[in-house]
Protein backbone atom coordinates (compact mmCIF):
# COMPACT_ATOMS: atom_id res chain seq x y z
CA UNK A 1 0.00 0.00 0.00
CA UNK A 2 1.15 3.83 -0.33
CA UNK A 3 1.88 6.15 2.04
CA UNK A 4 -0.14 9.02 1.89
CA UNK A 5 2.84 11.31 0.85
CA UNK A 6 3.45 9.10 -2.17
CA UNK A 7 1.28 11.49 -4.20
CA UNK A 8 0.16 15.19 -3.59
CA UNK A 9 -2.21 16.86 -5.89
CA UNK A 10 -2.05 21.01 -5.65
CA UNK A 11 -4.04 23.04 -7.17
CA UNK A 12 -2.58 26.71 -8.37
CA UNK A 13 -5.12 28.92 -9.48
CA UNK A 14 -3.60 33.28 -9.65
CA UNK A 15 -2.45 33.54 -6.31
CA UNK A 16 -4.33 30.57 -4.60
CA UNK A 17 -2.95 27.07 -3.79
CA UNK A 18 -4.95 24.41 -2.40
CA UNK A 19 -4.39 20.90 -2.15
CA UNK A 20 -6.46 17.98 -3.01
CA UNK A 21 -7.10 14.70 -1.40
CA UNK A 22 -7.32 12.14 -4.46
CA UNK A 23 -6.50 12.58 -8.40
CA UNK A 24 -8.92 14.18 -9.83
CA UNK A 25 -10.62 12.93 -13.26
CA UNK A 26 -11.72 16.61 -14.83
CA UNK A 27 -9.88 19.69 -15.08
CA UNK A 28 -11.33 22.67 -12.81
CA UNK A 29 -12.48 25.64 -14.93
CA UNK A 30 -9.51 27.96 -14.13
CA UNK A 31 -6.04 26.99 -13.42
CA UNK A 32 -3.46 24.38 -13.17
CA UNK A 33 -2.87 20.83 -11.63
CA UNK A 34 0.28 19.34 -10.28
CA UNK A 35 0.26 15.82 -9.25
CA UNK A 36 3.74 15.12 -7.70
CA UNK A 37 4.22 11.81 -6.81
CA UNK A 38 7.16 9.70 -6.04
CA UNK A 39 8.24 6.46 -8.33
CA UNK A 40 7.41 3.93 -6.61
CA UNK A 41 4.19 5.08 -6.47
CA UNK A 42 4.07 5.81 -10.40
CA UNK A 43 4.80 2.50 -10.83
CA UNK A 44 2.46 0.86 -8.87
CA UNK A 45 -0.31 3.11 -9.69
CA UNK A 46 0.59 3.85 -13.51
CA UNK A 47 -2.90 2.51 -14.89
CA UNK A 48 -5.08 5.31 -13.01
CA UNK A 49 -2.74 7.67 -13.62
CA UNK A 50 -2.67 7.35 -17.24
CA UNK A 51 -6.99 7.04 -17.13
CA UNK A 52 -6.18 10.50 -15.42
CA UNK A 53 -3.99 12.11 -17.65
CA UNK A 54 -6.51 10.84 -20.42
CA UNK A 55 -9.41 12.71 -18.66
CA UNK A 56 -7.22 15.84 -17.32
CA UNK A 57 -5.42 16.77 -20.66
CA UNK A 58 -6.94 14.11 -23.67
CA UNK A 59 -3.10 12.46 -23.86
CA UNK A 60 -1.57 10.13 -21.46
CA UNK A 61 1.94 9.39 -21.05
CA UNK A 62 3.85 7.41 -24.26
CA UNK A 63 5.47 3.90 -23.02
CA UNK A 64 8.75 5.15 -24.00
CA UNK A 65 8.22 8.48 -21.75
CA UNK A 66 6.95 5.78 -18.80
CA UNK A 67 9.87 3.40 -18.98
CA UNK A 68 12.09 6.73 -18.56
CA UNK A 69 10.29 8.13 -15.87
CA UNK A 70 10.42 4.83 -13.46
CA UNK A 71 14.23 4.32 -14.81
CA UNK A 72 16.44 5.66 -11.81
CA UNK A 73 19.90 5.13 -13.58
CA UNK A 74 18.51 7.84 -16.56
CA UNK A 75 20.72 11.02 -17.19
CA UNK A 76 19.22 14.72 -17.61
CA UNK A 77 17.66 14.45 -20.80
CA UNK A 78 14.85 16.35 -22.52
CA UNK A 79 11.87 14.56 -24.90
CA UNK A 80 8.49 16.04 -26.15
CA UNK A 81 5.25 15.20 -27.86
CA UNK A 82 2.85 17.00 -29.86
CA UNK A 83 0.53 16.85 -26.49
CA UNK A 84 3.54 17.52 -23.42
CA UNK A 85 7.01 17.85 -22.85
CA UNK A 86 9.22 15.39 -20.75
CA UNK A 87 12.51 16.66 -18.83
CA UNK A 88 14.34 14.50 -16.49
CA UNK A 89 17.02 16.30 -14.24
CA UNK A 90 19.08 14.27 -11.74
CA UNK A 91 19.26 16.22 -8.56
CA UNK A 92 21.49 14.97 -5.14
CA UNK A 93 20.43 12.29 -3.37
CA UNK A 94 22.18 13.99 -0.62
CA UNK A 95 21.98 17.48 -0.17
CA UNK A 96 22.75 20.33 2.04
CA UNK A 97 18.77 21.01 2.69
CA UNK A 98 18.48 17.49 3.35
CA UNK A 99 20.86 17.60 6.75
CA UNK A 100 19.84 20.80 8.76
CA UNK A 101 21.55 24.22 9.74
CA UNK A 102 23.37 22.71 12.94
CA UNK A 103 24.24 19.46 11.33
CA UNK A 104 25.41 20.57 8.38
CA UNK A 105 27.53 22.95 10.70
CA UNK A 106 29.03 19.90 12.79
CA UNK A 107 29.99 18.68 9.84
CA UNK A 108 31.83 21.57 8.11
CA UNK A 109 33.32 21.67 11.45
CA UNK A 110 34.48 18.21 11.45
CA UNK A 111 35.82 18.21 7.56
CA UNK A 112 37.81 21.06 8.92
CA UNK A 113 39.62 19.48 11.39
CA UNK A 114 40.35 16.28 9.15
CA UNK A 115 40.12 17.65 5.87
CA UNK A 116 41.96 15.14 4.09
CA UNK A 117 39.90 12.11 4.87
CA UNK A 118 36.85 12.18 2.23
CA UNK A 119 35.92 13.99 -0.20
CA UNK A 120 32.46 14.93 -0.33
CA UNK A 121 30.54 12.12 -1.97
CA UNK A 122 28.48 13.14 -4.81
CA UNK A 123 24.89 10.85 -5.74
CA UNK A 124 21.97 11.48 -7.76
CA UNK A 125 19.11 10.62 -8.92
CA UNK A 126 16.37 11.49 -11.71
CA UNK A 127 13.75 13.68 -11.02
CA UNK A 128 10.93 13.51 -14.05
CA UNK A 129 8.54 16.42 -15.37
CA UNK A 130 5.60 16.00 -17.74
CA UNK A 131 4.24 19.52 -18.55
CA UNK A 132 1.22 19.44 -20.22
CA UNK A 133 -0.97 22.94 -21.00
CA UNK A 134 -3.33 22.68 -17.41
CA UNK A 135 -1.10 19.54 -15.77
CA UNK A 136 2.39 18.92 -14.69
CA UNK A 137 2.86 15.52 -13.63
CA UNK A 138 6.23 14.87 -11.61
CA UNK A 139 7.70 11.86 -10.10
CA UNK A 140 10.13 12.06 -7.71
CA UNK A 141 12.26 9.54 -5.38
CA UNK A 142 11.17 8.29 -2.03
CA UNK A 143 12.47 11.55 0.08
CA UNK A 144 10.62 13.98 -2.15
CA UNK A 145 12.67 17.04 -0.24
CA UNK A 146 12.42 18.98 -2.94
CA UNK A 147 8.72 18.73 -3.64
CA UNK A 148 7.47 18.41 -0.10
CA UNK A 149 9.60 21.87 0.96
CA UNK A 150 8.00 23.64 -2.48
CA UNK A 151 4.76 22.26 -1.79
CA UNK A 152 5.02 24.06 2.20
CA UNK A 153 5.79 27.30 0.58
CA UNK A 154 3.15 27.18 -1.76
CA UNK A 155 0.72 26.11 0.79
CA UNK A 156 1.99 29.05 3.14
CA UNK A 157 1.57 31.37 0.79
CA UNK A 158 -1.82 30.50 -0.52
CA UNK A 159 -2.62 31.12 3.44
CA UNK A 160 -0.51 34.07 4.82
CA UNK A 161 0.34 36.11 1.46
CA UNK A 162 4.03 35.00 2.65
CA UNK A 163 6.47 34.86 -0.67
CA UNK A 164 7.20 31.12 -1.34
CA UNK A 165 10.52 30.42 0.32
CA UNK A 166 10.59 33.01 2.25
CA UNK A 167 7.96 31.81 4.83
CA UNK A 168 8.82 29.68 7.88
CA UNK A 169 12.08 30.91 8.39
CA UNK A 170 13.10 27.85 10.77
CA UNK A 171 12.44 25.56 7.63
CA UNK A 172 15.32 27.50 5.84
CA UNK A 173 17.52 25.09 6.13
CA UNK A 174 14.77 22.48 3.78
CA UNK A 175 16.01 24.72 0.66
CA UNK A 176 19.89 25.49 -0.08
CA UNK A 177 21.01 29.14 0.22
CA UNK A 178 21.97 30.12 -3.41
CA UNK A 179 17.74 29.07 -3.52
CA UNK A 180 16.56 31.44 -1.36
CA UNK A 181 18.65 34.13 -2.30
CA UNK A 182 17.19 33.81 -5.90
CA UNK A 183 13.86 33.07 -5.11
CA UNK A 184 13.63 36.51 -2.95
CA UNK A 185 14.99 38.48 -6.16
CA UNK A 186 12.97 36.30 -8.48
CA UNK A 187 9.33 36.57 -6.49
CA UNK A 188 9.76 40.76 -6.84
CA UNK A 189 10.37 39.97 -10.62
CA UNK A 190 6.96 38.42 -11.67
CA UNK A 191 4.22 40.15 -10.41
CA UNK A 192 0.76 40.14 -11.28
CA UNK A 193 -0.62 42.00 -14.31
CA UNK A 194 -3.67 42.36 -13.55
CA UNK A 195 -3.66 43.08 -10.04
CA UNK A 196 -3.84 46.60 -8.01
CA UNK A 197 -0.65 48.05 -7.66
CA UNK A 198 0.61 48.28 -3.86
CA UNK A 199 1.03 51.43 -1.86
CA UNK A 200 4.69 51.28 -2.65
CA UNK A 201 4.38 51.13 -6.60
CA UNK A 202 4.59 47.15 -6.38
CA UNK A 203 2.31 44.98 -7.96
CA UNK A 204 1.36 41.59 -5.60
CA UNK A 205 3.63 38.63 -6.25
CA UNK A 206 2.86 35.76 -8.52
CA UNK A 207 2.36 31.95 -8.37
CA UNK A 208 3.97 29.51 -10.81
CA UNK A 209 1.80 30.67 -14.10
CA UNK A 210 1.55 27.46 -16.14
CA UNK A 211 2.67 23.94 -15.37
CA UNK A 212 5.74 24.81 -17.68
CA UNK A 213 6.59 27.61 -14.98
CA UNK A 214 6.37 25.54 -11.93
CA UNK A 215 8.54 22.93 -13.47
CA UNK A 216 10.99 25.43 -13.80
CA UNK A 217 11.25 26.47 -10.51
CA UNK A 218 11.67 23.50 -9.13
CA UNK A 219 14.69 22.33 -11.70
CA UNK A 220 15.63 25.74 -10.51
CA UNK A 221 15.88 24.34 -6.60
CA UNK A 222 17.65 21.24 -7.76
CA UNK A 223 20.38 23.10 -10.07
CA UNK A 224 21.08 25.56 -6.91
CA UNK A 225 21.90 22.34 -4.55
CA UNK A 226 24.55 22.44 -7.25
CA UNK A 227 25.83 25.05 -6.22
CA UNK A 228 25.87 25.20 -2.82
CA UNK A 229 27.93 21.58 -3.71
CA UNK A 230 30.41 23.27 -5.56
CA UNK A 231 31.60 25.49 -2.30
CA UNK A 232 31.81 22.14 -0.36
CA UNK A 233 34.08 20.54 -2.90
CA UNK A 234 36.00 24.12 -3.75
CA UNK A 235 36.57 24.12 0.33
CA UNK A 236 37.80 20.69 -0.05
CA UNK A 237 40.25 21.32 -2.73
CA UNK A 238 41.60 24.34 -1.47
CA UNK A 239 42.34 22.39 1.67
CA UNK A 240 44.09 20.20 -0.11
CA UNK A 241 45.91 22.32 -2.30
CA UNK A 242 47.51 23.82 0.71
CA UNK A 243 48.97 20.85 2.15
CA UNK A 244 49.93 20.06 -1.60
CA UNK A 245 52.10 23.04 -1.18
CA UNK A 246 53.16 22.67 2.03
CA UNK A 247 57.06 21.89 2.38
CA UNK A 248 56.22 20.39 5.92
CA UNK A 249 53.52 18.43 5.09
CA UNK A 250 53.73 14.77 3.51
CA UNK A 251 50.97 13.31 1.57
CA UNK A 252 49.77 9.86 2.24
CA UNK A 253 46.16 9.13 1.54
CA UNK A 254 46.29 9.62 -2.23
CA UNK A 255 43.06 7.94 -2.38
CA UNK A 256 40.87 10.85 -1.20
CA UNK A 257 42.92 13.01 -3.95
CA UNK A 258 41.74 10.83 -6.24
CA UNK A 259 38.37 10.51 -5.00
CA UNK A 260 37.84 14.16 -4.98
CA UNK A 261 38.86 14.59 -8.45
CA UNK A 262 36.55 11.40 -9.54
CA UNK A 263 33.60 13.73 -7.87
CA UNK A 264 34.90 16.40 -10.25
CA UNK A 265 35.07 14.54 -12.95
CA UNK A 266 31.35 12.75 -12.19
CA UNK A 267 29.75 16.27 -11.22
CA UNK A 268 31.14 17.88 -14.66
CA UNK A 269 29.01 15.14 -16.59
CA UNK A 270 25.93 15.56 -14.38
CA UNK A 271 26.06 19.25 -15.55
CA UNK A 272 27.01 18.48 -19.07
CA UNK A 273 23.72 16.18 -19.45
CA UNK A 274 21.43 19.14 -17.74
CA UNK A 275 22.90 21.67 -19.72
CA UNK A 276 22.18 19.20 -22.49
CA UNK A 277 18.47 18.79 -21.46
CA UNK A 278 17.32 22.46 -20.55
CA UNK A 279 18.86 24.20 -23.53
CA UNK A 280 16.78 21.29 -25.88
CA UNK A 281 14.22 22.81 -23.88
CA UNK A 282 15.29 26.38 -24.54
CA UNK A 283 15.06 25.68 -27.74
CA UNK A 284 11.97 24.31 -27.89
CA UNK A 285 10.74 27.69 -26.13
CA UNK A 286 11.91 29.11 -29.17
CA UNK A 287 9.35 27.33 -31.28
CA UNK A 288 5.76 27.85 -29.62
CA UNK A 289 3.55 30.11 -31.46
CA UNK A 290 3.93 33.54 -30.46
CA UNK A 291 0.16 34.09 -28.22
CA UNK A 292 -1.73 37.40 -28.89
CA UNK A 293 -2.96 37.88 -25.44
CA UNK A 294 -1.05 40.74 -23.83
CA UNK A 295 -0.67 38.37 -20.39
CA UNK A 296 0.45 35.33 -22.52
CA UNK A 297 3.23 37.38 -24.29
CA UNK A 298 4.33 38.50 -20.50
CA UNK A 299 3.85 34.86 -19.24
CA UNK A 300 5.78 32.92 -22.22
CA UNK A 301 8.82 35.57 -21.85
CA UNK A 302 9.00 35.43 -18.06
CA UNK A 303 9.10 31.54 -18.69
CA UNK A 304 12.52 31.97 -21.30
CA UNK A 305 13.86 34.31 -18.75
CA UNK A 306 13.29 31.72 -15.85
CA UNK A 307 14.91 29.15 -18.40
CA UNK A 308 17.45 30.68 -19.55
CA UNK A 309 18.55 31.64 -15.75
CA UNK A 310 18.73 28.08 -15.20
CA UNK A 311 20.72 27.15 -17.99
CA UNK A 312 22.79 30.13 -16.58
CA UNK A 313 23.18 27.80 -12.77
CA UNK A 314 24.14 24.79 -14.89
CA UNK A 315 26.97 26.68 -16.58
CA UNK A 316 28.29 28.68 -13.47
CA UNK A 317 28.54 24.81 -12.15
CA UNK A 318 30.35 23.45 -15.32
CA UNK A 319 32.55 26.77 -15.09
CA UNK A 320 33.36 26.33 -11.65
CA UNK A 321 34.10 22.57 -11.87
CA UNK A 322 36.48 22.88 -14.58
CA UNK A 323 38.47 25.47 -13.38
CA UNK A 324 38.89 23.55 -10.28
CA UNK A 325 39.92 20.36 -12.44
CA UNK A 326 42.64 22.34 -14.06
CA UNK A 327 43.66 23.59 -10.29
CA UNK A 328 43.62 20.75 -8.53
CA UNK A 329 46.17 19.67 -11.68
CA UNK A 330 48.45 22.76 -11.06
CA UNK A 331 48.74 21.77 -7.74
CA UNK A 332 50.02 18.50 -8.05
CA UNK A 333 52.31 19.45 -10.62
CA UNK A 334 53.48 21.68 -8.14
CA UNK A 335 53.60 19.13 -5.57
CA UNK A 336 55.75 16.83 -7.30
CA UNK A 337 57.69 19.76 -8.53
CA UNK A 338 58.44 20.82 -4.94
CA UNK A 339 59.35 17.72 -3.80
CA UNK A 340 61.92 16.64 -6.98
CA UNK A 341 63.32 20.46 -6.05
CA UNK A 342 63.55 19.10 -2.63
CA UNK A 343 65.51 15.86 -3.69
CA UNK A 344 67.57 17.65 -5.74
CA UNK A 345 68.77 19.85 -2.75
CA UNK A 346 69.45 16.62 -0.91
CA UNK A 347 71.59 15.04 -3.69
CA UNK A 348 73.90 18.37 -4.42
CA UNK A 349 74.14 18.48 -0.65
CA UNK A 350 75.57 14.87 -0.24
CA UNK A 351 77.18 15.21 -3.31
CA UNK A 352 78.54 18.21 -1.70
CA UNK A 353 79.97 16.51 1.37
CA UNK A 354 81.22 13.34 -0.61
CA UNK A 355 83.35 16.13 -2.69
CA UNK A 356 84.60 17.38 0.76
CA UNK A 357 85.53 14.29 2.38
CA UNK A 358 87.40 12.89 -0.80
CA UNK A 359 90.66 14.26 -0.44
CA UNK A 360 90.25 13.39 3.10
CA UNK A 361 90.01 10.25 2.83
CA UNK A 362 92.88 9.98 0.09
CA UNK A 363 95.15 11.43 2.57
CA UNK A 364 94.21 9.15 5.29
CA UNK A 365 94.75 6.09 2.82
CA UNK A 366 98.21 7.46 1.93
CA UNK A 367 98.72 7.44 5.28
CA UNK A 368 97.31 3.91 6.24
CA UNK A 369 99.49 2.20 3.65
CA UNK A 370 101.29 -0.36 5.16
CA UNK A 371 105.34 0.83 4.00
CA UNK A 372 108.16 1.16 6.92
CA UNK A 373 108.90 4.58 5.18
CA UNK A 374 106.37 7.50 4.74
CA UNK A 375 106.75 10.88 5.09
CA UNK A 376 105.97 12.26 8.27
CA UNK A 377 105.16 8.88 9.74
CA UNK A 378 107.97 8.59 12.18
CA UNK A 379 107.79 12.42 12.91
CA UNK A 380 106.72 13.30 16.20
CA UNK A 381 104.47 16.08 14.72
CA UNK A 382 103.72 14.22 11.88
CA UNK A 383 99.95 14.17 12.74
CA UNK A 384 99.68 17.65 13.70
CA UNK A 385 100.60 18.18 10.03
CA UNK A 386 98.71 16.06 8.24
CA UNK A 387 95.44 16.98 10.58
CA UNK A 388 96.19 20.49 9.73
CA UNK A 389 96.90 19.91 5.94
CA UNK A 390 92.92 18.16 6.42
CA UNK A 391 91.57 21.42 7.95
CA UNK A 392 92.98 23.66 5.40
CA UNK A 393 91.61 21.76 2.10
CA UNK A 394 87.87 20.83 4.14
CA UNK A 395 87.92 25.00 4.64
CA UNK A 396 89.00 25.86 1.33
CA UNK A 397 86.27 23.30 -0.21
CA UNK A 398 83.66 24.21 2.16
CA UNK A 399 84.24 27.79 1.33
CA UNK A 400 84.58 26.86 -2.73
CA UNK A 401 81.29 25.44 -2.28
CA UNK A 402 79.68 28.20 -0.91
CA UNK A 403 80.96 30.89 -3.19
CA UNK A 404 79.42 28.18 -6.32
CA UNK A 405 76.43 28.40 -4.25
CA UNK A 406 76.38 24.43 -3.72
CA UNK A 407 75.49 24.74 -0.29
CA UNK A 408 72.35 26.55 -0.50
CA UNK A 409 68.95 25.45 -0.12
CA UNK A 410 66.56 26.67 -2.71
CA UNK A 411 63.83 29.05 -1.33
CA UNK A 412 60.81 28.21 -0.46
Amino acid sequence: MSTPSSIRIFHIIGNETSELASVPFELPAKGFLWLACTRSYFSEQLGSLQLALQKLSGAPLVDLHVSDLLNAQLPSHYDYTSQYDLLVIRRLASTPSQVGTAALAAARRTAAAKPLNEAPRISTTPVGFAAWERVLLSVHPEDCTVRDGYARRLLQFAKTGTPPLAAEAPDLGQISDATQERLAREDKAFRNPGSSPTPGGLQPIRLPLSPADLMMRVVNIIVDNYLDLRRELSRHLDQWQSALLSPRKRIANWQALLEARLSLHQLDEICEDQRAAVQDWVDALETWPQPEAPSAQRELEALKVRSRDVLEHIERVVHHVRRLEQSTETAVQMHFSVQSNRANDIMRTLTTITAIFLPLNLIAAIFGMNFEFIPLIHKEDGFWWAMGVMAVITVALIGFFSYKRYLTRTGR
